[in-house]
C-alpha cells in the first residue's frame, strides 16, 4: 500500500489528480483528469471544491469530490497550460503549468497548505508516458515543432517510435508492428481519414497528408489499447487533434523552395539528367478569439506547387535508370510510325511534370458556459500526382501513357462536450466526409494501350504508348457519416462508460480495363504493319458502356459498448473491463449470377447485413513505485478492412462485365473496326459485338461466402517501464 509522510497538520488535505489514466475514445479529441481527495490522516474527503482553468481561453470547470473522495472531469482540450486549484475549509493549494495529453488523463499530485501549517508530502513523481494500458506513443505540440519533419508529414514524427515502420518503397505506408497500413485507423478531430477503400499504400485517402502539418496540436498512436471505445482497426489507431484558438492571437507562416539547380547532376562521375523543375511550398496559420473567453477560431492554409520526377531513358542516354533493351533510334522510329501510320502523336520524353496540392482547415470553438463546450471543424484537401503505369526496369513509356491521379477529400465534424453534474458527463459528435478520386491518362482517351516489344544487344524491353489499360474507366468516390453519443458516470471509485456509435459508408467504384482495347506487337516491324499478336477488349455486357459495370454499394456499422474503470488509490492500480458489440446492416446486394449457385450451392447475392462481433476487453495498469510501472491486457479488435474486397463482389460477378481476347496475329488494316474504322482508335467489331451479346469470358468472379465472419484479431500485451533517475554531473 501507499504510504504518505506528513508533518503534524490540522485540517490539511492531500489531493491526487488523474491517478486513473486509462485512455479515452479512440477518436477522441479531448483529454481528462481524475483524482481523489485524502485528508492528512489518510481519510477520504467528500465535498472538496476543485477548479480547473484553461489559461488559453479562460474556460473554468468547477466540481466537487464525491462521497468516496473521488472526482472526474472529461472533455478537456488537449495541451495547456491549465491551472488547478483545490479548496476546502481546512486549506487550499494551486498547481500551474499543467498540460494534458490527447486521449489520456493526467497524473498530478497537489500539496495543500493551511494558513499556519506546513505540509510535507511524499508521493509519486509524474512521467509524461505514465498511465498507459497498452503500447502507445504520444506526440505533443513541442514534439511537432522540434521534429525534423522535412516532408511536413506526421510520418516524420511517429516514425520515432521503433514499433512503427515507414515503408518508403511502398508509398511511405505506416506499418504498425509489421501490419499493412490498410488495417490502421487514422482519425483527425474524430473523422476517419484513412484509405477506406484500400487501394493505396500510404494509408491516406489522398495523394499526400490530407491536412496541414501546422494545424496539428497532438498525435497519438495506439497499438493495443484495451478501452472498449477503440475500434475500426486491427493494426494500430492513429489519432490527431487540430489546434484551437486562444484569447491571445498567434500564428505563423513558412515558405520552402527547391529546383533542379539545387540538385546534383552526376553520380560517381557520370552525368545524370534530372530535368528542369521548380518546387515551392508555402502556407500560414492563425488563431485567436472572436469573442474573448467565449468564441475562438483557428485556420490554416498550405499549398504545394511542385513536380514529379521521372528517371527512365533509352540505352545510351544519361537518364538515372537505363532501359537497355530500347534505344533512342527505336524511340524515334516508334514515334514516327505512330504519327505517319496511325495518325496519333504520342507523348514526348519527359523528366518532370507539374503537380499541386492544397490544404485548408478552419475550426471554431465555443465555450457555451462552464458546463458545455462545442466545436466545429472543416477540412479540405485537393492534390494530384503524375504516375507511371508500367515502371519496371525493362519498360519504357511515352508520356501519354502516364496518368494523372487527382484526389479530393473534405470533412465536417461538430461536437458537444457537456458536464451535467459533478458525476455525469456526455459527448455527442456528428461528422461527414466525402472523397473523390479521378484517374486519367495524360494523352487522353483517344487510342487504346499499345505495347511494342523491342531488342537491343540481347536485352529486351516493352515500350508503351496510348491510354494505359487500367486508366480508361477508373473513378472512386465514397461518403461517410458518423454519429456518436457517449456518457461517463462516476460512482464511488468506478467510472462507468457507455455509448452508441453509428457509421454509414456509401461507395462508388468504376474500374473497367481495356475499354479502348489493348494491342500487343511483337516487334516494331509488326507495329508498322499493324499485325497485333494480341488484342484485349473488355466492357459492360449489353451496352459497351463502362459506367454500367461500376460497383455501387453501402453498409452501416452500429456499435454499443459499456465499460467499468476502477481505480484503487492505495495500490495505484487501474483495472478496466468492458464489452464492445459491432453489428452491420446493408440493403445492397450484387447482381445475381445463377451459375454460381449451380456450381457452389449458394447465391452470390450476399452482403454484410446481420454480421456482428462481440469484443471483450481487459486492461490493467499498476504503478508499483515511483519509477516502476507495469501494464497489460487483452482484447478482441476488428476493422480497417479494405472495402475493395466487398466492391469486387458487386463488380466482378460474372454477369455485368465481359472480357474478350483475339490472338494469333490480327491484321488491323484488314479487320472490321467500330466507328470510323481507324486502327488503334476503334476496336475490332467482332469483339465489340461479343461484349454486347455477353459471349466473352466473365470479367472475374468474386463471391462472399455465406458463412463469412467479420475479420477480427486478438491482441495481448504485457510490459513494464522503469524510469531511471537523472544523474547530474
Amino acid at each position: 500500500m501507499k504510504t504518505h509522510s506528513l508533518s503534524r497538520i490540522a485540517g490539511a488535505l492531500v489531493v491526487a489528480l488523474g491517478l486513473s489514466t486509462s485512455a479515452l475514445a479512440a477518436d477522441t479529441t479531448s483529454a481528462g483528469i481524475r483524482g481523489k481527495v485524502i485528508s492528512a490522516s489518510g481519510e477520504k474527503v467528500s465535498g472538496a471544491t476543485v477548479t480547473v482553468t484553461d489559461n488559453r481561453t479562460g474556460s473554468i470547470k468547477t466540481f466537487k469530490s464525491n462521497d468516496s473522495g473521488t472526482f472526474s472531469l472529461r472533455g478537456l482540450q488537449v495541451g495547456g497550460p491549465y491551472t488547478i486549484v483545490v479548496v476546502d475549509a481546512s486549506g487550499s493549494d494551486k498547481q500551474e503549468d499543467v498540460y494534458l495529453t490527447l486521449g489520456e488523463t493526467r497524473n498530478i499530485s497537489l500539496n495543500i497548505e493551511a494558513e499556519i501549517e506546513t505540509i510535507q508530502v511524499t508521493g509519486s513523481r509524474y512521467h509524461s508516458t505514465s498511465g498507459e494500458l497498452g503500447p502507445s506513443s504520444n506526440f505533443n505540440a513541442a514534439d511537432l515543432a522540434s521534429a525534423p519533419a522535412i516532408n511536413r508529414d506526421i510520418k516524420d514524427l511517429i516514425r520515432i517510435d521503433p514499433r512503427i515502420y515507414i515503408n518508403e518503397s511502398r508509398g511511405d505506408g505506416i506499418q504498425c508492428g509489421g501490419a499493412s497500413p490498410r488495417f490502421n485507423s487514422f482519425t483527425v478531430d474524430g473523422v476517419r481519414t484513412n484509405d477506406n477503400f484500400g487501394l493505396g499504400t500510404s494509408g491516406y485517402p489522398t495523394i499526400r497528408m490530407p491536412f496541414s502539418y501546422d494545424s496539428i496540436a497532438q498525435v497519438s498512436v495506439e497499438l493495443a489499447p484495451f478501452d472498449v471505445q477503440y475500434g475500426g482497426f486491427t493494426a494500430c489507431n492513429i489519432n490527431a487533434v487540430t489546434k484551437s484558438g486562444e484569447n491571445e492571437f498567434f500564428g505563423g507562416a513558412f515558405y520552402d523552395y527547391t529546383s533542379d539547380s539545387l540538385r546534383g547532376d552526376s553520380l560517381e562521375g557520370e552525368s545524370i539528367d534530372s530535368g528542369a523543375f521548380t518546387e515551392k511550398r508555402y502556407g500560414f496559420n492563425i488563431g485567436g478569439a472572436l469573442i474573448q473567453d467565449k468564441l475562438f477560431f483557428f485556420a490554416s492554409y498550405e499549398k504545394l506547387e511542385g513536380a514529379d520526377l521521372f528517371d527512365r531513358g533509352p540505352a545510351g542516354s544519361n537518364a538515372g535508370v537505363i532501359v537497355e533493351g530500347f534505344t533512342q533510334a527505336q524511340y524515334d522510329e516508334i514515334f514516327d510510325i505512330s504519327q505517319s501510320v496511325y495518325g496519333y502523336t504520342p507523348g514526348e520524353f519527359i523528366t518532370s511534370a507539374p503537380v499541386e496540392d492544397e490544404k485548408i482547415m478552419m475550426k471554431l470553438d465555443w465555450v457555451i458556459n462552464e458546463n458545455h463546450r462545442a466545436a466545429l471543424v472543416y477540412n479540405f484537401n485537393d492534390g494530384n500526382s503524375i504516375r507511371q503505369a508500367d515502371g519496371d526496369s525493362n519498360e519504357f513509356e511515352f508520356s501519354d501513357h502516364y496518368y494523372n491521379q487527382q484526389a479530393e477529400f473534405s470533412s465536417f465534424v461538430t461536437s458537444l462536450n457537456s458536464e451535467w453534474s459533478d458525476n455525469f458527463s456526455t459527448e455527442v459528435r456528428l461528422s461527414s466526409s466525402d472523397f473523390e478520386q479521378n484517374v486519367t491518362p495524360l494523352g487522353g482517351l483517344n487510342i487504346g494501350e499499345v505495347r511494342i516489344s523491342t531488342e537491343n544487344n540481347g536485352a529486351r524491353a516493352n515500350v508503351f504508348l496510348g491510354a494505359d489499360d487500367s486508366r480508361r474507366a477508373n473513378k472512386l468516390s465514397y461518403s461517410g457519416e458518423t454519429f456518436k453519443i457517449a456518457g461517463t458516470y462516476l460512482y464511488g471509485d468506478h467510472i462507468f462508460t457507455a455509448g452508441y456509435e453509428y457509421e454509414n459508408l456509401e461507395v462508388y467504384n468504376l474500374f473497367v480495363q481495356e475499354t479502348l482495347g489493348e494491342y500487343r506487337f511483337n516487334s516494331i516491324d509488326d507495329f508498322r504493319s499493324g499485325i497485333a499478336d494480341r488484342i484485349y477488349y473488355d466492357n459492360a455486357v449489353g451496352t459497351n458502356n463502362p459506367l454500367d459495370a461500376a460497383a455501387e454499394f453501402g453498409y452501416q456499422i452500429h456499435t454499443l459498448y459499456a465499460q467499468d474503470e476502477y481505480y484503487n488509490y492505495d495500490y495505484d492500480l487501474t483495472i478496466t473491463v468492458g464489452l464492445r458489440y459491432d453489428w452491420y446492416t446493408s440493403s445492397d446486394l450484387p447482381v445475381e449470377n445463377p451459375e454460381i449457385e449451380e456450381l457452389y450451392g449458394f447465391s452470390n447475392k450476399q452482403n454484410l447485413d446481420g454480421k456482428s462481433l462481440l469484443q471483450p476487453r481487459l486492461g490493467i495498469n499498476w504503478k508499483a513505485n515511483d519509477d516502476l510501472e507495469i501494464r497489460g491486457g487483452l482484447g478482441l479488435y476488428s476493422g480497417g478492412n479494405p472495402n475493395v474486397w466487398l466492391g469486387n463482389n458487386y463488380q466482378n460477378n460474372g454477369v455485368i462485365l465481359v472480357q474478350t481476347l483475339e490472338r494469333g496475329g490480327t491484321d488491323l488494316f484488314n479487320t472490321e473496326l467500330t466507328g470510323e474504322g481507324r486502327p488503334l482508335w476503334d476496336v475490332p467489331q467482332g469483339q465489340f459485338d461479343d461484349v454486347a451479346a455477353g459471349t466473352g469470358a466473365p470479367g472475374g468472379i468474386n463471391v462472399q461466402n455465406p458463412n463469412f465472419e467479420i475479420p477480427s484479431e486478438w491482441k495481448y500485451s504485457i510490459g513494464a517501464t522503469y524510469f531511471y533517475p537523472m544523474i547530474m554531473y
